[in-house]
């Protein structure tokens, strides 16, 4: 093959009134960056994915071919040029590294909206308390699912199953109340209550019983694995509560 067929790709992508397929798009769009030379061919319509997928024997598109070769879909054009392809059971921590970066930008931005500066004691309560309220919010996307996955390690929910359905809220509540600064009262026991309680299931599951679980943090569709990380959840809420303590004495 020439080098110049070899910057040649054809591509057969869905592009319909009312649905353009994003892979089709990310395919046209790899192959632009990787210096190719692209036929795009538009299906436009349900007869034309479907003649094409019969006449060329292939179950989805998009479909690739660079040069006189058949690559496959976008997933398949990415192992061709040899980058990562996330698979369905892969775990990762970036969806807690994101929750945790978002907020201590928040608490930067807060606490140099208030006070002028960015690194203070308020910007560090802000923190732990933005992260708790948008942990919540991933749970409460889906609650259902939450708990399911829950269940398989929280030793509270596990007994009293209906504490599943709680702790989404109740980690909301002493969230917001924590960024307020209203009613510690009510907030500091609640997180100090369910930091308590996850703390040591999350040590217990992963620690002594040695089970490889997936934890519910990020709610309860993630592929986050139990672990380390899991477990800061539930000490920042647990240092939170006796932290605000002192504003008491």
């Amino acid at each position: 093959m020439s080098s110049d067929s070899a910057k040649q790709a054809t591509l057969y992508r869905m592009v319909m009134e009312k649905h353009r397929c994003p892979f089709g798009l990310k395919s046209l769009d790899l192959l632009k960056r990787q210096g190719y030379q692209v036929a795009d061919h538009p299906l436009t319509s349900r007869e034309d994915v479907d003649a094409f997928k019969k006449e060329h024997n292939v179950d989805t598109t998009p479909q690739v071919y660079i040069g006189d070769r058949h690559i496959g879909g976008y997933e398949e054009l990415r192992k061709h040029f040899g980058k990562k392809v996330k698979s369905a059971d892969e775990t990762s921590y970036r969806p807690v590294i994101a929750v945790f970066c978002v907020a201590a930008l928040l608490a930067l931005a807060v606490s140099w909206m208030l006070d002028g500066e960015l690194l203070t004691i308020r910007s560090g309560e802000l923190f732990i308390a933005f992260s708790m309220s948008i942990l919540a919010l991933l749970k409460l996307q889906d609650v259902e699912s939450f708990s399911s996955m829950f269940l398989n390690y929280d030793l509270l929910a596990r007994r009293q199953v209906p504490y599943a359905y709680v702790y989404p809220y109740a980690e909301l509540l002493a969230g917001v109340l924590m960024v307020a600064g209203a009613l510690l009262w009510l907030a500091i026991p609640v997180a100090l209550f369910i930091g308590t309680i996850g703390a040591v299931s999350v040590a217990k599951a992963v620690y002594i019983d040695k089970r490889e679980l997936k934890c519910a943090c990020v709610g309860g569709n993630s592929n986050v694995p139990l672990g380390f990380t899991s477990l800061t959840e539930n000490l920042m809420m647990m240092a939170m509560g006796l932290w605000m303590l002192s504003y008491f004495f």
